[in-house]
């Protein structure tokens, strides 16, 4: 069933993500949600796509852009889909290609299976069925998908070692004074390079070697994150709440992350 549900949640992030593209090519319009925070017709269009395909397994769905149960509802839900239509909006404006499609099956509040599909480069990362391996694809006909045939031919992705400088991702548009904070105090000891990447792309960076650690230390959604959690979960690499020092947890009462800092 696992195998089924990864499959599903494949072939509805790159539909989804078609569906941005679509958007992409034109003059759309910017609406500000009562968050601050930006929506486009890409990230609507996108999220009808892909609830269609994740309401054929009866799992429910906690999505950016639906109207979320209430957690007197919620709490009692073993599994649930957490899905982010178009993670980076704000990139997705200006228009530098580092957004992306997110979509995690959550099992008892842990992120258990996860994808993230970058439309702009067609780069797609996601876990093994048994949440114990992550992959790279990228997908060439995004108009006919099969996704057992992109399983098949996928790449293992791993962390890099731990080696000097150290690698620490950061958001484009989220770069604020704990952070900073944070690098200083690595760099008390040791040679530091920023990568800047936004949206999910900042657990991808880490899960597969690009850099060695991912300070969060802003606020965030849980469909901002679970994805990638579960892509980094896969691996070996630990998202870790600073408040807790223990992993993020999911369907909370509260979708509002706390702190975080994902690391190898």
């Amino acid at each position: 069933m696992m195998k089924s549900y990864l499959h599903t949640a494949i072939c509805a992030a790159i539909d989804g993500g078609k569906a941005i593209m679509e958007v992409y090519a034109t003059d759309f319009d910017v609406v500000i949600k009562e968050d601050e925070s930006p929506l486009t017709i890409a990230d609507k269009n996108a999220n009808a796509i892909i609830n269609t395909y994740l309401e054929k397994t009866d799992i429910p769905i906690i999505s950016e852009e639906n109207k979320q149960a209430e957690y007197s509802e919620r709490k009692d839900w073993e599994r649930c889909w957490i899905v982010d239509p178009l993670d980076g909006t704000k990139e997705f404006i200006k228009r530098n290609g580092e957004f992306t499609v997110n979509i995690a099956l959550i099992k008892d509040g842990v992120p258990f299976l996860g994808v993230i599909y970058v439309p702009v480069t067609k780069t797609l990362y996601f876990t093994s069925d048994d949440g114990e391996a992550s992959y790279k694809f990228v997908v060439e006909n995004d108009i006919i998908v099969n996704a057992e045939d992109i399983v098949k031919k996928a790449i293992k992705i791993a962390p890099a070692l731990k080696t000097e400088p150290v690698k620490v991702v950061g958001s484009r548009s989220h770069f604020n004074e704990d952070t900073k904070a944070f690098i200083s105090e690595i760099e008390k000891e040791k040679e530091v390079n920023i990568v800047s990447k936004g949206s999910s792309l900042k657990f991808c960076v880490v899960a597969e070697g690009g850099a060695h650690v991912y300070p969060r230390f802003a606020p965030t959604m849980e469909w901002d994150t679970a994805a990638g959690h579960a892509i980094c979960k896969a691996v070996g690499v630990a998202v870790i709440d600073q408040e807790t020092q223990k992993p993020l947890r999911y369907n909370k009462e509260d979708l509002l992350n706390p702190h975080f800092l994902v690391s190898y």
